[in-house]
């Protein structure tokens, strides 16, 4: 649930789609032994800062978290694998949407890290990171660029006045504002994007990583939102960074947001599957018991018509999410092939995701809509990952214009 604390529960999702060729003996592992390692948690998730505390340091303590990171700093796998954080996400949402949410930052948050990072770089984030001793950020959305990444206008400007951009070598002070950033306020470090070029656009942002207390650095001003995560609004005020802080290339810090962002976007779709396969779960068990005219409401054909719609439509959306990850996991297609499917998965998954937990609402009836009942929490929960890592309408940009591009061949 998501308030009080996470209770265990007799439900648990199908396993039926771990017998597709999408994933091997390694995937299935974790599919088989995460579930009842999270159902045996007990946290309290009252306070949703403290609850993602204590999820990440749990995580971290019984290796989960290694998957967030690559094998050598620390990491379960060789490199980043798709498959893995869908099967993680997936599983992790359907018990906690909390705890999924705390998992994924540790990914995203780093993921810059783990892609453009020198080594040294890399070797003082991503063991901890994947230990859950540090837990990590991705500050790239402002108030006024969110799907529209290239407006961004926080500036990493030079130390020197009579200079535009100090040489990577040097210094920098960001001024400006980042907002909505998951895990803002609690965050050790921060993944900020900023522009080292005011007049280059997309071309002219660079990546930065910014350790929580650095002067000049406030991320004291929590968001409150629906559904209870911890966001807040950062802002920067001549705060110094050192050259060595940069990750990737000068002005190449576009290219390693989207890249980041392709990594993770297959697993919000994953994520957005396991509260869809909960609200299945939870809607299948209310009419199987609850009572009505002499019959349960099971027996009623409407029902039946209701629960194939949304276990086809989970299928939907769970066949183009494994898909998309299994296309990046294994080089399949080229890298527009690659962000379309991607990009599919995301939006199919979390739109039919919001249907079939409004379906399972509306089968609750009035138990539906009562404050800290399960497919209530889901309601409210699912809302945002039609929003956040890219909007459903920017999916069906991306979508459409490869669309076109195709018939021009």
């Amino acid at each position: 649930m998501s308030a009080g604390v996470m209770q265990a529960t007799s439900l648990r999702p199908s396993t039926a789609h771990l017998a597709l060729p999408f994933f091997d003996e390694a995937h299935r592992r974790i599919a088989a032994e995460l579930p009842d390692w999270v159902n045996a948690q007990r946290v309290d998730e009252t306070d949703d800062r403290a609850a993602c505390r204590d999820w990440v340091r749990r995580m971290g303590a019984d290796g989960w978290l290694r998957y967030c990171v690559p094998g050598a700093f620390g990491g379960a796998l060789p490199e980043l694998d798709s498959r893995a954080l869908v099967l993680l996400r997936e599983t992790l949402a359907f018990h906690s949407p909390l705890a999924d949410f705390a998992f994924a930052m540790q990914g995203l948050g780093s993921g810059a890290i783990s892609l453009g990072g020198s080594t040294a770089t890399k070797q003082d984030y991503l063991p901890h990171v994947a230990s859950g001793a540090k837990i990590a950020a991705f500050a790239l959305s402002e108030p006024e660029a969110g799907s529209d990444v290239a407006a961004m206008k926080l500036l990493a400007g030079s130390a020197r006045p009579d200079c535009a951009v100090q040489e990577k070598d040097g210094s920098y002070f960001l001024d400006g504002s980042k907002t909505w950033i998951s895990n803002g306020g609690m965050a050790d470090f921060y993944c900020v994007f900023a522009k080292t070029d005011p007049h280059g656009g997309s071309r002219g942002i660079s990546a930065f990583v910014v350790d929580r207390g650095t002067p000049g650095l406030d991320d004291s001003a929590h968001i409150p939102v629906m559904a209870p995560h911890p966001l807040a609004t950062l802002k920067f005020e001549r705060c110094r960074v050192s050259g060595d802080q940069m990750l990737g290339e000068l002005n190449a810090g576009f290219k390693l947001a989207m890249q980041t962002l392709d990594i993770f976007r297959a697993s919000v779709a994953a994520a957005a599957l396991g509260m869809a396969r909960r609200a299945l779960a939870e809607a299948i068990a209310h009419a199987s018991h609850r009572k009505m005219f002499g019959q349960t409401l099971a027996d009623f054909q409407l029902t039946q018509a209701r629960l194939g719609e949304m276990a086809a439509l989970i299928d939907a959306g769970a066949l183009l999410t494994y898909r998309a990850a299994w296309m990046r996991d294994t080089g399949q297609g080229d890298l527009r092939a690659r962000s379309v499917a991607a990009a599919m998965a995301k939006m199919t998954a979390t739109e039919n995701a919001q249907r079939v937990i409004d379906m399972a609402l509306q089968m609750h009836g009035g138990l539906g809509v009562m404050v800290g009942s399960k497919v209530e929490s889901l309601y409210r929960d699912i809302r945002a990952l039609r929003i956040y890592e890219g909007a459903t309408e920017v999916q069906q940009l991306i979508i459409g214009k490869a669309a076109l591009q195709e018939t021009k061949q």
